[in-house]
């Protein structure tokens, strides 16, 4: 299995995938829009399609350039927020142009699929960590669009013997030497607050102080995209169709993140307190044990500090992201 077709490559997740895989020897073609994604974030390495999901037709093309072996589907809007007040994109984007990603992939006779999901298909849960048993129980269409996705793929696997692994994700954050975090729209923390130590902005912001945690902020479990990365090449190689749950186990909370957000670029960083945000829970920890178990995936930056560090020096050397 050499030949992997990836759709969101462009993107901060994808783009990083794609630079791994090509380090080991992965033959690389992405396929993106650049609604989100960036030109210069695709490895040069890699043959690039430029292209929408939603048009069977360009698609159709690049799968026939690139003969892939298995596919690996980034693609997606993914703003909660947004997708409140525009459920139509996300259903649109998430969903039917997903079909028509796994059309093609039945079309050309790809038997492998690995989905790029979310921990947002399982909505506020009932204990943690969270583990792969819990309800999944989305509370906004971007975790709706997403569950739907993993079970299309299940009726894919049993009509047409796609084979798939679906990895849900949990804050994905860090950077590689060459590849980093740059979102036009930044609604994640750690960038953020790099941000401001970069003088881009005049503070960050954090959302509810009261929840019942050690400081009153909310956790959530930070794993390093290149544990990441590693993850979904150990994905392509499973012998079944299956459902992991990705992250270190351990939690950071929004202050812990700011204060080493300091300590890392040794400035002063301002925060202003502000309310909750509806739906956002006290702590969300991801139980891995079954990924570990099963894959053989073991993350190798275990705590905060180095996705800091490794995001700080990428935002310092591209303080103007990928400049387009």
């Amino acid at each position: 299995m050499k030949k992997i077709f990836v759709t969101g490559g462009a993107g901060y997740i994808g783009s990083i995938c794609v630079e791994e895989m090509l380090n080991k020897g992965y033959e690389v073609a992405v396929f993106d829009n650049l609604t989100e994604g960036h030109a210069a974030a695709v490895d040069s390495r890699a043959v690039f399609f430029q292209g929408d999901l939603a048009d069977r037709t360009v698609l159709r093309h690049a799968f026939g350039e690139a003969k892939p072996d298995a596919v690996m589907h980034f693609a997606a809007n993914a703003l909660v927020g947004e997708s409140m007040t525009n459920p139509s994109k996300y259903f649109r984007n998430n969903v039917a142009s997903g079909i028509n990603l796994v059309d093609m992939a039945v079309e050309f006779g790809v038997k492998k699929f690995v989905f790029s999901s979310t921990c947002a298909t399982f909505g506020i849960p009932d204990r943690m960590p969270l583990d792969e048993s819990l309800p999944q129980n989305p509370i906004n269409p971007y975790g709706e669009s997403k569950l739907m996705f993993e079970s299309i793929l299940r009726w894919y696997r049993q009509i047409h013997d796609l084979s798939f692994v679906a990895l849900r994700y949990f804050n994905a954050a860090g950077a590689s030497a060459n590849f980093g975090e740059d979102h036009r729209i930044e609604t994640h923390l750690i960038p953020n607050v790099l941000k401001v130590a970069l003088g881009q902005k005049d503070h960050v912001e954090i959302y509810g102080t009261d929840y019942p945690t050690p400081d009153g902020t909310c956790i959530r479990d930070y794993i390093h995209i290149l544990d990441l990365a590693q993850a979904h090449i150990l994905a392509l190689h499973t012998g079944h169709s299956d459902f992991y749950n990705i992250g270190t186990g351990g939690g950071t909370s929004v202050r812990e993140v700011i204060e080493t957000c300091k300590k890392v670029t040794g400035r002063e960083i301002k925060a202003v307190e502000k309310p909750r945000r509806p739906g956002d829970p006290p702590r969300l920890i991801a139980a891995s044990e079954k990924i570990r178990a099963e894959l053989g995936w073991e993350p190798k930056f275990q705590n905060i500090l180095p996705i800091v560090e490794s995001a700080w020096e990428w935002h310092v050397n591209h303080p103007r992201g990928y400049g387009d």
